[in-house]
């Protein structure tokens, strides 16, 4: 997944912020971070790695990390009774799984990581052109990609189109 990972967590957010009744800038915020937060990895792939190993092998593609994190905040918001995290904790974790959800379509991902170094995923994009980035631009898959975006501009355009002036 190239394009879609932002369009797609403002599509689930948006959602989520209808289903709440929350139209709150900052959980809108904390989704479009969260759906882009595993891709965060591509700096210690490219700077310290020397892309040595696919970035989707690294921990932050891997459901169980997030999970886990997820807990560890949830547990300690509700002992700090702050009666607002759950739904942040919530938004975060629903895009970083939709994230890994979405690489899953063209690429591998490790659902079941500790337990296993399996990876899953929907579909294999050939290696068929000299820049790898065009394996994955010109694979049918891409338009998924696509329709994602298109679909993200035109709720962002009727939100606009709603909104009070």
């Amino acid at each position: 997944m190239f394009i879609a990972h932002l369009p797609a967590g403002y599509l689930l957010t948006s959602a989520i912020q209808t289903r709440t009744r929350n139209q709150s800038l900052s959980l809108l915020a904390t989704g479009l971070v969260a759906s882009v937060l595993p891709d965060a990895d591509l700096l210690w792939f490219y700077l310290v790695d020397n892309r040595q190993h696919v970035h989707h092998a690294y921990v932050t593609h891997a459901p169980a990390f997030w999970i886990g994190l997820a807990a560890v905040a949830w547990i300690t918001a509700k002992a700090a009774r702050i009666a607002w995290a759950p739904l942040y904790i919530g938004v975060a974790l629903a895009n970083l799984l939709l994230h890994m959800a979405l690489d899953s379509i063209a690429s591998q991902i490790r659902w079941l990581w500790p337990l296993s170094d399996a990876e899953f995923g929907l579909f294999h994009i050939p290696a068929v052109h000299g820049w790898w980035v065009w394996n994955f631009v010109l694979h049918w898959t891409f338009l998924f990609e696509v329709a994602l975006c298109a679909a993200a501009l035109l709720l962002l355009a009727r939100q606009i189109r709603r909104a009070p002036r």
